[in-house]
């Protein structure tokens, strides 16, 4: 058994101010979470209720169902508060489908993919 500091008690504290309230979690992996945040604990392991994931890809975006979601407090990077009462994305970006998100995400790691392949073939011409 570990021993809770004066700062896990502050972490869960400041916490308690966001129950009941629409969050945006960022995971250390990248992914963006949106839900109502229900529970946590003093290693700032969550609940969230009506959970979904954001994804976007350039100006395209989806929000993926997932429900009731537990995350662990390790892989959280940043908490914060929705505003209700603001528009949550630019007007410019596109909403789609799971099945157009999941095809522009490939095609996004496809390039990304080349991009490094290309990069490798062409060390030898670096002359540092």
């Amino acid at each position: 058994m570990s021993w809770a500091g004066p700062e896990d008690f502050y972490l869960s504290t400041s916490l308690a101010s966001y129950l009941d309230r629409k969050l945006l979690v960022l995971l250390r992996d990248g992914r963006k979470l949106l839900g109502i945040l229900r529970s946590f604990d003093q290693f700032a392991n969550a609940v969230l209720e009506g959970a979904c994931e954001r994804v976007i890809v350039g100006d395209l975006y989806c929000d993926i169902s997932l429900g009731l979601y537990v995350i662990r407090g390790e892989n959280v990077v940043l908490i914060g508060e929705l505003d209700l009462e603001m528009e949550e994305l630019p007007p410019h970006m596109t909403r789609v489908s799971e099945a157009e998100i999941k095809r522009a995400q490939k095609v996004e790691r496809e390039a990304t993919d080349l991009k490094g392949s290309m990069r490798k073939r062409m060390e030898f011409l670096d002359m540092d």
